[in-house]
């Protein structure tokens, strides 16, 4: 595909850092449902890239049987509780690929943008250094993660906030994501799209209608998306970064 781009809009879980949200989502579970059935597949297609009552209810209303409304809201206090004490303890990483992705696109002159439905990203991105002795976090024009939105992904209100921040028309914008909802999100919002199927998922980024699915981001053509032009490296420009 080809369009002006000026900006990128991160999400941050699964895309810049490893983060310990699918474990603290699932020893949450335990008292509320059997934890054998949330496996990284089912995280992806029903718990990732939503906001957090709305993933609890998910998770309850596939696994806990009747009353999951109920209880959705226990299920996503304890697994805050959880993912605090994680996070605390530094219990996750940040992806190299992605942090050369961000400043690559930072250094072509995009504006960058998070938008995460976690409202625990800036304390992870804070942890993470960088060369030059700042934070991951710093690399970002706006940061709307966690922000109170009416919908949840993949409802594009979350991005389209985003956009408007940086100043720059949806349209212009790429969104990088590894939830499908996300990238429904994106297409909904008339961005463009970025899927990293870190986790073999690349039928389901693919079937939400990402414009690129790569397994690393160190595949993206950082130069032709900086003109435009969202693909992936040639083969040899890959094994050779």
């Amino acid at each position: 595909m080809t369009r002006i781009l000026r900006a990128a809009i991160f999400d941050v879980d699964g895309v810049l850092v490893d983060s310990p949200h699918e474990r603290a989502w699932r020893e949450a579970l335990a008292g509320f449902a059997d934890p054998a059935g949330f496996t990284t597949a089912f995280y992806q297609s029903h718990v990732a890239g939503k906001r957090r009552l709305e993933g609890a209810r998910a998770v309850l209303e596939r696994l806990g049987g009747a009353g999951a409304a109920a209880r959705a809201a226990a299920y996503a206090e304890r697994k805050q509780a959880l993912i605090d004490r994680l996070i605390a303890e530094g219990s996750f990483v940040a992806f190299p690929d992605a942090i050369r992705l961000a400043v690559a696109l930072k250094v072509a002159g995009l504006r960058m943008a998070l938008a995460s439905s976690s409202k625990n990203a800036d304390a992870m991105l804070a942890r993470v250094g960088l060369p030059d002795g700042c934070t991951l976090l710093s690399l970002f024009d706006a940061d709307l993660s966690g922000r109170d939105v009416p919908r949840g992904k993949p409802d594009p209100a979350l991005f389209l906030l985003a956009a408007e921040a940086v100043g720059v028309p949806p349209a212009q914008c790429v969104v990088v994501e590894d939830a499908p909802a996300g990238i429904a999100a994106a297409r909904a919002g008339g961005m463009a799209s970025l899927g990293i199927a870190r986790l073999g998922d690349e039928a389901l980024l693919r079937e939400a209608g990402a414009d690129l699915v790569v397994k690393s981001l160190d595949e993206v053509d950082v130069a032709a998306l900086a003109g435009g032009v969202l693909r992936a490296r040639a083969v040899t420009e890959t094994a050779h970064a």
